[in-house]
């Protein structure tokens, strides 16, 4: 019996530790899946046109501005999540724990709505990637 409990014991030590089940913060948006393969550079290219001239009056990439530093977002939020945050700020801070905490560490300074498309924010974040990758 001992040795049955140990081994549910942990498995259920090994389900905890992988994260199995975990639910992954996509956000709240239209992103819900994104497959990311190798990264293109014509998106990297639109992205970093886009980056500077609709991101950095508030983000910079390795440093803190009005916003946050993006050089390692790819690292610390799911890519869905990042692109949610650009298409949707407002629906984001009201129901996503992770941007409400960004809002109040922020000084409640809400992200601009720059009213991207899907494909714009897509180019972004193919440029925020790269950025991770060197």
């Amino acid at each position: 019996m001992k040795v049955t409990i140990f081994f549910i014991g942990g498995l259920l030590s090994l389900t905890l530790l992988l994260g199995c089940g975990a639910k992954r913060d996509v956000g709240v948006g239209p992103i819900k899946n994104i497959s990311l393969d190798e990264i293109q550079l014509p998106l990297v290219n639109q992205g970093k046109i886009l980056f500077n001239s609709k991101c950095t009056m508030c983000h910079s990439i390795d440093q803190k501005l009005v916003g946050p530093a993006l050089g390692d977002v790819t690292k610390r939020r799911e890519p869905e999540w990042i692109m949610n945050m650009m298409l949707n700020p407002d629906g984001m801070v009201k129901e996503n724990e992770a941007a409400k905490s960004l809002l109040i560490e922020y000084n409640n300074v809400p992200m601009i709505n720059q009213h991207l498309s899907e494909k714009e924010a897509r180019a972004i974040l193919e440029y925020l990637r790269s950025i991770e990758s060197k």
